[in-house]
């Protein structure tokens, strides 16, 4: 009951700041479960297990407000499921003691990206196509195996390409949708569901808090909110990676 009501909490604030950022709750939950000695395939295996429900109301939501641009999801989709798939089975059958630190490392990395993003201002560029499926494919690796960042690498990358914002935020976060059910899949099928049971904690947490992420995306300033975030991922990931230098 402590560790359920423990992931209760850790899901709440994580969705919290998602909700507000449009970002994040992957990589905090990750953080988070790890910090607490949760073994990486689990820790990630449990955040995506979660986002396949908070996921699911965001991607719906933007079908419905017709942010979805159909054609950038029938590009993005595909790869971001093998890239997925991939990265949840490499991770699952890997050493989590040599993962530990790789993982933490990653983290940081999105961790100091996200300080990085809230002060880069955006100059437009020329829309490039070809490189959809790669960015998809590549978001989908990393977020599987990294336990989250599929927000912060692809939907970046792709408002950093010429797209329009709104189209992006509403295709990637269906695609999310996607995305993660493969990668759950592949955790479940490779982990079993007895190591996904603290996701029932999270699940709660973040279901709680996704009312409220309009209200707060209206009222709290992005910029700063945005650097906290970072440095509290990269200073939680910094004492997991020391002990591997």
């Amino acid at each position: 009951m402590e560790d359920f009501l423990i992931f209760a909490v850790i899901g709440f604030l994580a969705q919290l700041v998602d909700g507000a950022l449009g970002m994040a709750f992957g990589v905090l939950s990750t953080t988070s479960l790890l910090a607490f000695g949760v073994p990486p395939a689990t820790a990630s295996a449990v955040t995506h297990v979660t986002e396949i429900f908070t996921t699911a109301a965001s991607g719906a939501s933007h079908v419905f407000h017709r942010n979805v641009n159909w054609r950038l999801v029938a590009r993005l989709a595909p790869a971001g499921m093998i890239g997925g798939a991939i990265g949840a089975f490499v991770l699952s059958n890997i050493d989590a003691k040599m993962m530990q630190p790789v993982v933490s490392a990653y983290l940081m990395v999105i961790g100091l990206y996200i300080v990085f993003k809230a002060f880069r201002p955006l100059w437009p560029r020329e829309v490039r196509d070809w490189l959809v499926p790669f960015i998809g494919g590549g978001g989908g690796l990393l977020d599987a195996m990294g336990g989250g960042g599929w927000g912060p690498i692809v939907t970046s990358s792709l408002i950093g390409r010429g797209h329009a914002p709104r189209h992006v935020i509403g295709s990637t976060n269906l695609t999310e949708f996607l995305v993660t059910i493969v990668i759950s899949a592949t955790f479940i099928l490779t982990l079993g569901w007895s190591e996904l049971r603290s996701a029932a904690g999270l699940i709660l947490g973040g279901v709680l808090a996704a009312p409220l992420g309009g209200f707060l995306v209206s009222r709290l300033p992005t910029r700063p909110l945005m650097v906290g975030v970072g440095l509290i991922i990269v200073a939680t990931s910094i004492p997991r990676i020391l002990p591997a230098l």
